[in-house]
């Protein structure tokens, strides 16, 4: 599968190059754009920061350019947290979108957004400070109603980035977890 990863607001850091790592051992092609130029952040304060200076437009017209060359083969987008956001923005735009994998993160929906049986998958922590359980029933309904097939897989306890070792919301057994489901997706695509 051919897979568009996009990083968070952190920046293309340790963490999503190693999960590129672990979708290209799986025999999936990944590409890792870097949306923020090479900038990394220790807080996310600092990436939040960033990120608003860039600018919401600026931030998809990279995306964009950065997924352009290779949409015609039918990408799977994926995303961390921001990076979920733009990769639902993306997949959503894509008529040949093969798939869309949400790892801590979604975005609001255009009230005109359809698809037809896009294959979705979230991984998220329960509790979440930035994916309340109101946000997250509206947003399901919305994907579903867009003509999405969508899975939303939970972990308790788990911080928002728990899939980043580097952090501490990482969660080993939640992010291992996540990788086995995730992987058995993309597979199925």
């Amino acid at each position: 599968m051919n897979v568009m990863l996009f990083h968070s607001t952190y920046g293309l850091g340790p963490a999503v190059r190693a999960a590129a790592d672990r979708l290209r051992a799986a025999g999936h092609e990944v590409w890792t754009p870097d949306l923020f130029d090479g900038r990394t952040f220790e807080t996310v304060e600092e990436g939040l920061e960033f990120e608003e200076e860039l600018g919401k437009d600026e931030l998809l017209k990279r995306a964009v350019l950065a997924a352009a060359p290779y949409s015609e083969r039918g990408l799977v987008y994926a995303g961390f947290s921001l990076g979920a956001s733009v990769a639902q923005t993306l997949a959503l735009g894509d008529d040949r979108a093969r798939g869309l994998l949400l790892l801590h993160g979604t975005s609001d929906l255009a009230p005109n957004a359809s698809v037809d049986g896009l294959p979705v998958q979230l991984h998220v922590a329960e509790p979440d400070v930035f994916e309340t359980d109101d946000w997250l029933s509206a947003w399901y309904l919305q994907m579903r109603r867009a003509g999405a097939d969508v899975e939303v897989y939970r972990y308790a306890g788990a911080g928002h980035l728990y899939t980043d070792p580097e952090l501490p919301d990482y969660d080993e057994e939640a992010a291992e977890a996540t990788w086995r489901v995730a992987l058995g997706f993309l597979d199925s695509l």
